[in-house]
């Protein structure tokens, strides 16, 4: 038995490009693993039964903390009297760019937030990473203040947008919108 949770979002699964992080016995995991790799560019075994689960979880707390950041950042940029996406451009290519960078940052800047991954299930995930991290007495407060953020989206109707949704947190703190 195996636990192989994946990261990719809907277009790696129709690229075949997921990123599968296994948990379980290492022989069961390298029978099975040109099946996983018909599925996923990657398919690494983690550590025993549930590690993989740990390890999508590591995952999903980085990517909200970069998603949140990313937008902290536009909405910085714009109320600076920088050009959001000439921000993007401008760092995209140093040690800041990054996949999620290229995913979300151009969905921030369009507005309209329809899912790729909604709100409720990416708080869903914290709220699994927050309980993991209490029974291993392992303090997580970047999660934790995502998760609150994402509470906030919650509460202003906005579970069913995509969770690049976060840069509309910082617009209302701030008073502000980025150009759209």
């Amino acid at each position: 038995m195996l636990d192989a949770p994946v990261s990719g979002a809907e277009p790696g699964a129709v690229a075949g490009t997921l990123a599968i992080m296994v948990g379980g016995d290492e022989t069961a995991f390298e029978a099975l693993k040109p099946v996983l790799l018909q599925m996923g560019a990657s398919a690494t075994r983690v550590g025993p039964l549930g590690a993989g689960n740990v390890a999508k979880l590591a995952n999903q707390a980085i990517v909200a903390v970069n998603i949140a950041v990313l937008g902290e950042a536009l909405v910085l940029a714009h109320r600076a009297g920088v050009d959001p996406a000439a921000v993007l451009d401008a760092i995209g290519g140093g040690l800041a760019g990054s996949n999620v960078m290229k995913a979300k940052g151009p969905m921030m800047l369009a507005g309209g937030f329809n899912p790729g991954f909604r709100v409720e299930l990416h708080a869903k995930d914290l709220d699994n990473a927050l309980a993991t991290g209490h029974e291993t007495a392992t303090p997580l407060p970047l999660t934790a203040a995502v998760r609150e953020m994402l509470a906030a989206l919650s509460a202003s109707g906005q579970d069913d947008r995509d969770h690049s949704a976060l840069v509309s947190y910082f617009e209302r703190l701030s008073g502000t919108e980025l150009p759209r």
